[in-house]
């Protein structure tokens, strides 16, 4: 299975797990041409996707997606804070339920909650029999939850607190960032929490454009977890 990055940033998200048989969309902050160009305009084998919360970098081609037959899964709270333009597409907006496992296609996902400035922020626990356990986490400051059995980790690492201390920043941004998206320091952390030993590969997420520096932040992940780390550029593809 191949893993495909459309976009991973403030200007948009969008991930592709894709099999010679299925595809599953992980975040559509993309407009929707852009997503139908990276899934080489074949719709047929796309099984859904999933959105992590409501705001436009990660949900801009929703409705999109469904208007042209493909089930989006997203939290009760998610589903609220996205404007859906066709009432009759209700069927294609599936709830997704914290803690909660679900079957789409060939993927189990169990959804968990994350913390963020938005109505009910989800990350997400991907199982598949070609990749198995595939863990999902963007745009949320910590993670109450420790993970076992790891193959592969996409995770946000947003920015790092000694660039942001040093940007001349409105202090009510950069209270904002610090309260909703992932730190060098603390995704560090997590990944110690987290049972790394059969972890294939991590890939850095959602990096700002402004405070982050990827070569420091890649190095950093790989010296401390000892795996193959990645950053998430646009044109990323990763065979699992």
């Amino acid at each position: 299975m191949e893993l495909k990055v459309l976009g991973s940033g403030s200007s948009g998200n969008c991930y592709l797990l894709q099999n010679e048989n299925e595809t599953l969309i992980i975040e559509c902050g993309l407009p929707y041409k852009t997503i139908l160009n990276g899934l080489n305009f074949n719709l047929s084998n796309v099984v859904g996707c999933l959105i992590s919360h409501e705001h436009k970098d990660h949900s801009k081609a929703a409705n999109d997606l469904i208007n042209n037959g493909i089930d989006i899964y997203l939290s009760e709270g998610t589903i609220a804070g996205i404007e859906f333009t066709d009432i009759n597409s209700g069927y294609r907006i599936n709830k997704l339920i914290s803690e909660k496992t679900i079957k789409i296609g060939s993927f189990i996902i169990l959804p968990f909650e994350t913390e963020h400035d938005a109505n009910e922020p989800l990350g997400f626990l991907i199982y598949h029999n070609d990749i198995g356990k595939l863990l999902f986490i963007t745009d949320s400051y910590y993670c109450k939850y420790k993970f076992s059995d790891i193959d592969h980790v996409m995770i946000e690492c947003n920015y790092s607190l000694e660039i942001l201390k040093e940007k001349q920043l409105p202090q009510t941004l950069k209270g904002r960032i610090i309260k909703s998206h992932f730190e060098l320091d603390n995704v560090k952390n997590f990944l110690k929490t987290t049972d790394l030993n059969d972890t294939k590969e991590i890939l850095l997420i959602h990096l700002s454009d402004g405070n982050s520096n990827s070569e420091q932040f890649k190095t950093e992940i790989e010296r401390l977890t000892g795996k193959p780390t990645y950053i998430a550029d646009k044109g990323l593809e990763i065979n699992l």
